[in-house]
């Protein structure tokens, strides 16, 4: 399989927030966000691996700004690190000004994907390099935080999160 980079998988979605999507106070409901993002993480996965993916965990999710009814806005997902069958997709959420059209980052969340066959066997997928700055950095964070996931269920003793440990030595 050949290696891809984090912008081959890059998914852009942009839609309008509308009334029956928001809460008493006018702003985008929580859960249509995480639909959203649900959404265009699936879609970088699946243009990275190729194949039919799975959600398997919402790692992180930062609601930081409120989205008003009558929003432009816009989630960006790619592909941050990839594992044997499992994908990070980092998700940045901008909301538009209506008059100045200046966008302002509201939002972000890591969701994991696992690549799987037609049975839903899970499946090999292509390495990611990363290219930029930000995407050499959200790569080598994906490792700190699998290696954290996997400590906090079990399935690693903490002497085998050597990246967790690099962090205190």
């Amino acid at each position: 399989m050949q290696a891809k980079t984090p912008e081959q998988s890059r998914t852009i979605m942009t839609d309008l927030v509308l009334p029956s999507e928001t809460n008493p106070l006018n702003n985008l409901f929580g859960g249509e966000l995480l639909a959203r993002m649900d959404r265009a993480a699936s879609i970088a996965a699946r243009r990275h691996s190729r194949r039919i993916v799975v959600t398997a965990t919402v790692n992180n999710v930062a609601f930081n700004r409120a989205v008003p009814l009558g929003s432009v806005v816009t989630v960006e997902a790619k592909v941050s690190r990839a594992f044997k069958t499992s994908m990070e997709v980092f998700l940045d959420v901008w909301i538009e000004d209506r008059e100045s059209g200046d966008r302002a980052k509201a939002n972000e969340a890591i969701y994991t994907f696992v690549a799987v066959d037609e049975t839903g066997r899970p499946i090999p997928v292509p390495e990611i390099h990363p290219e930029t700055e930000l995407e050499i950095e959200r790569y080598d964070a994906a490792l700190r935080r699998k290696q954290l996931s996997l400590l906090l269920a079990g399935k690693i003793k903490p002497n085998e999160a050597s990246e967790l440990r690099a962090l205190f030595d």
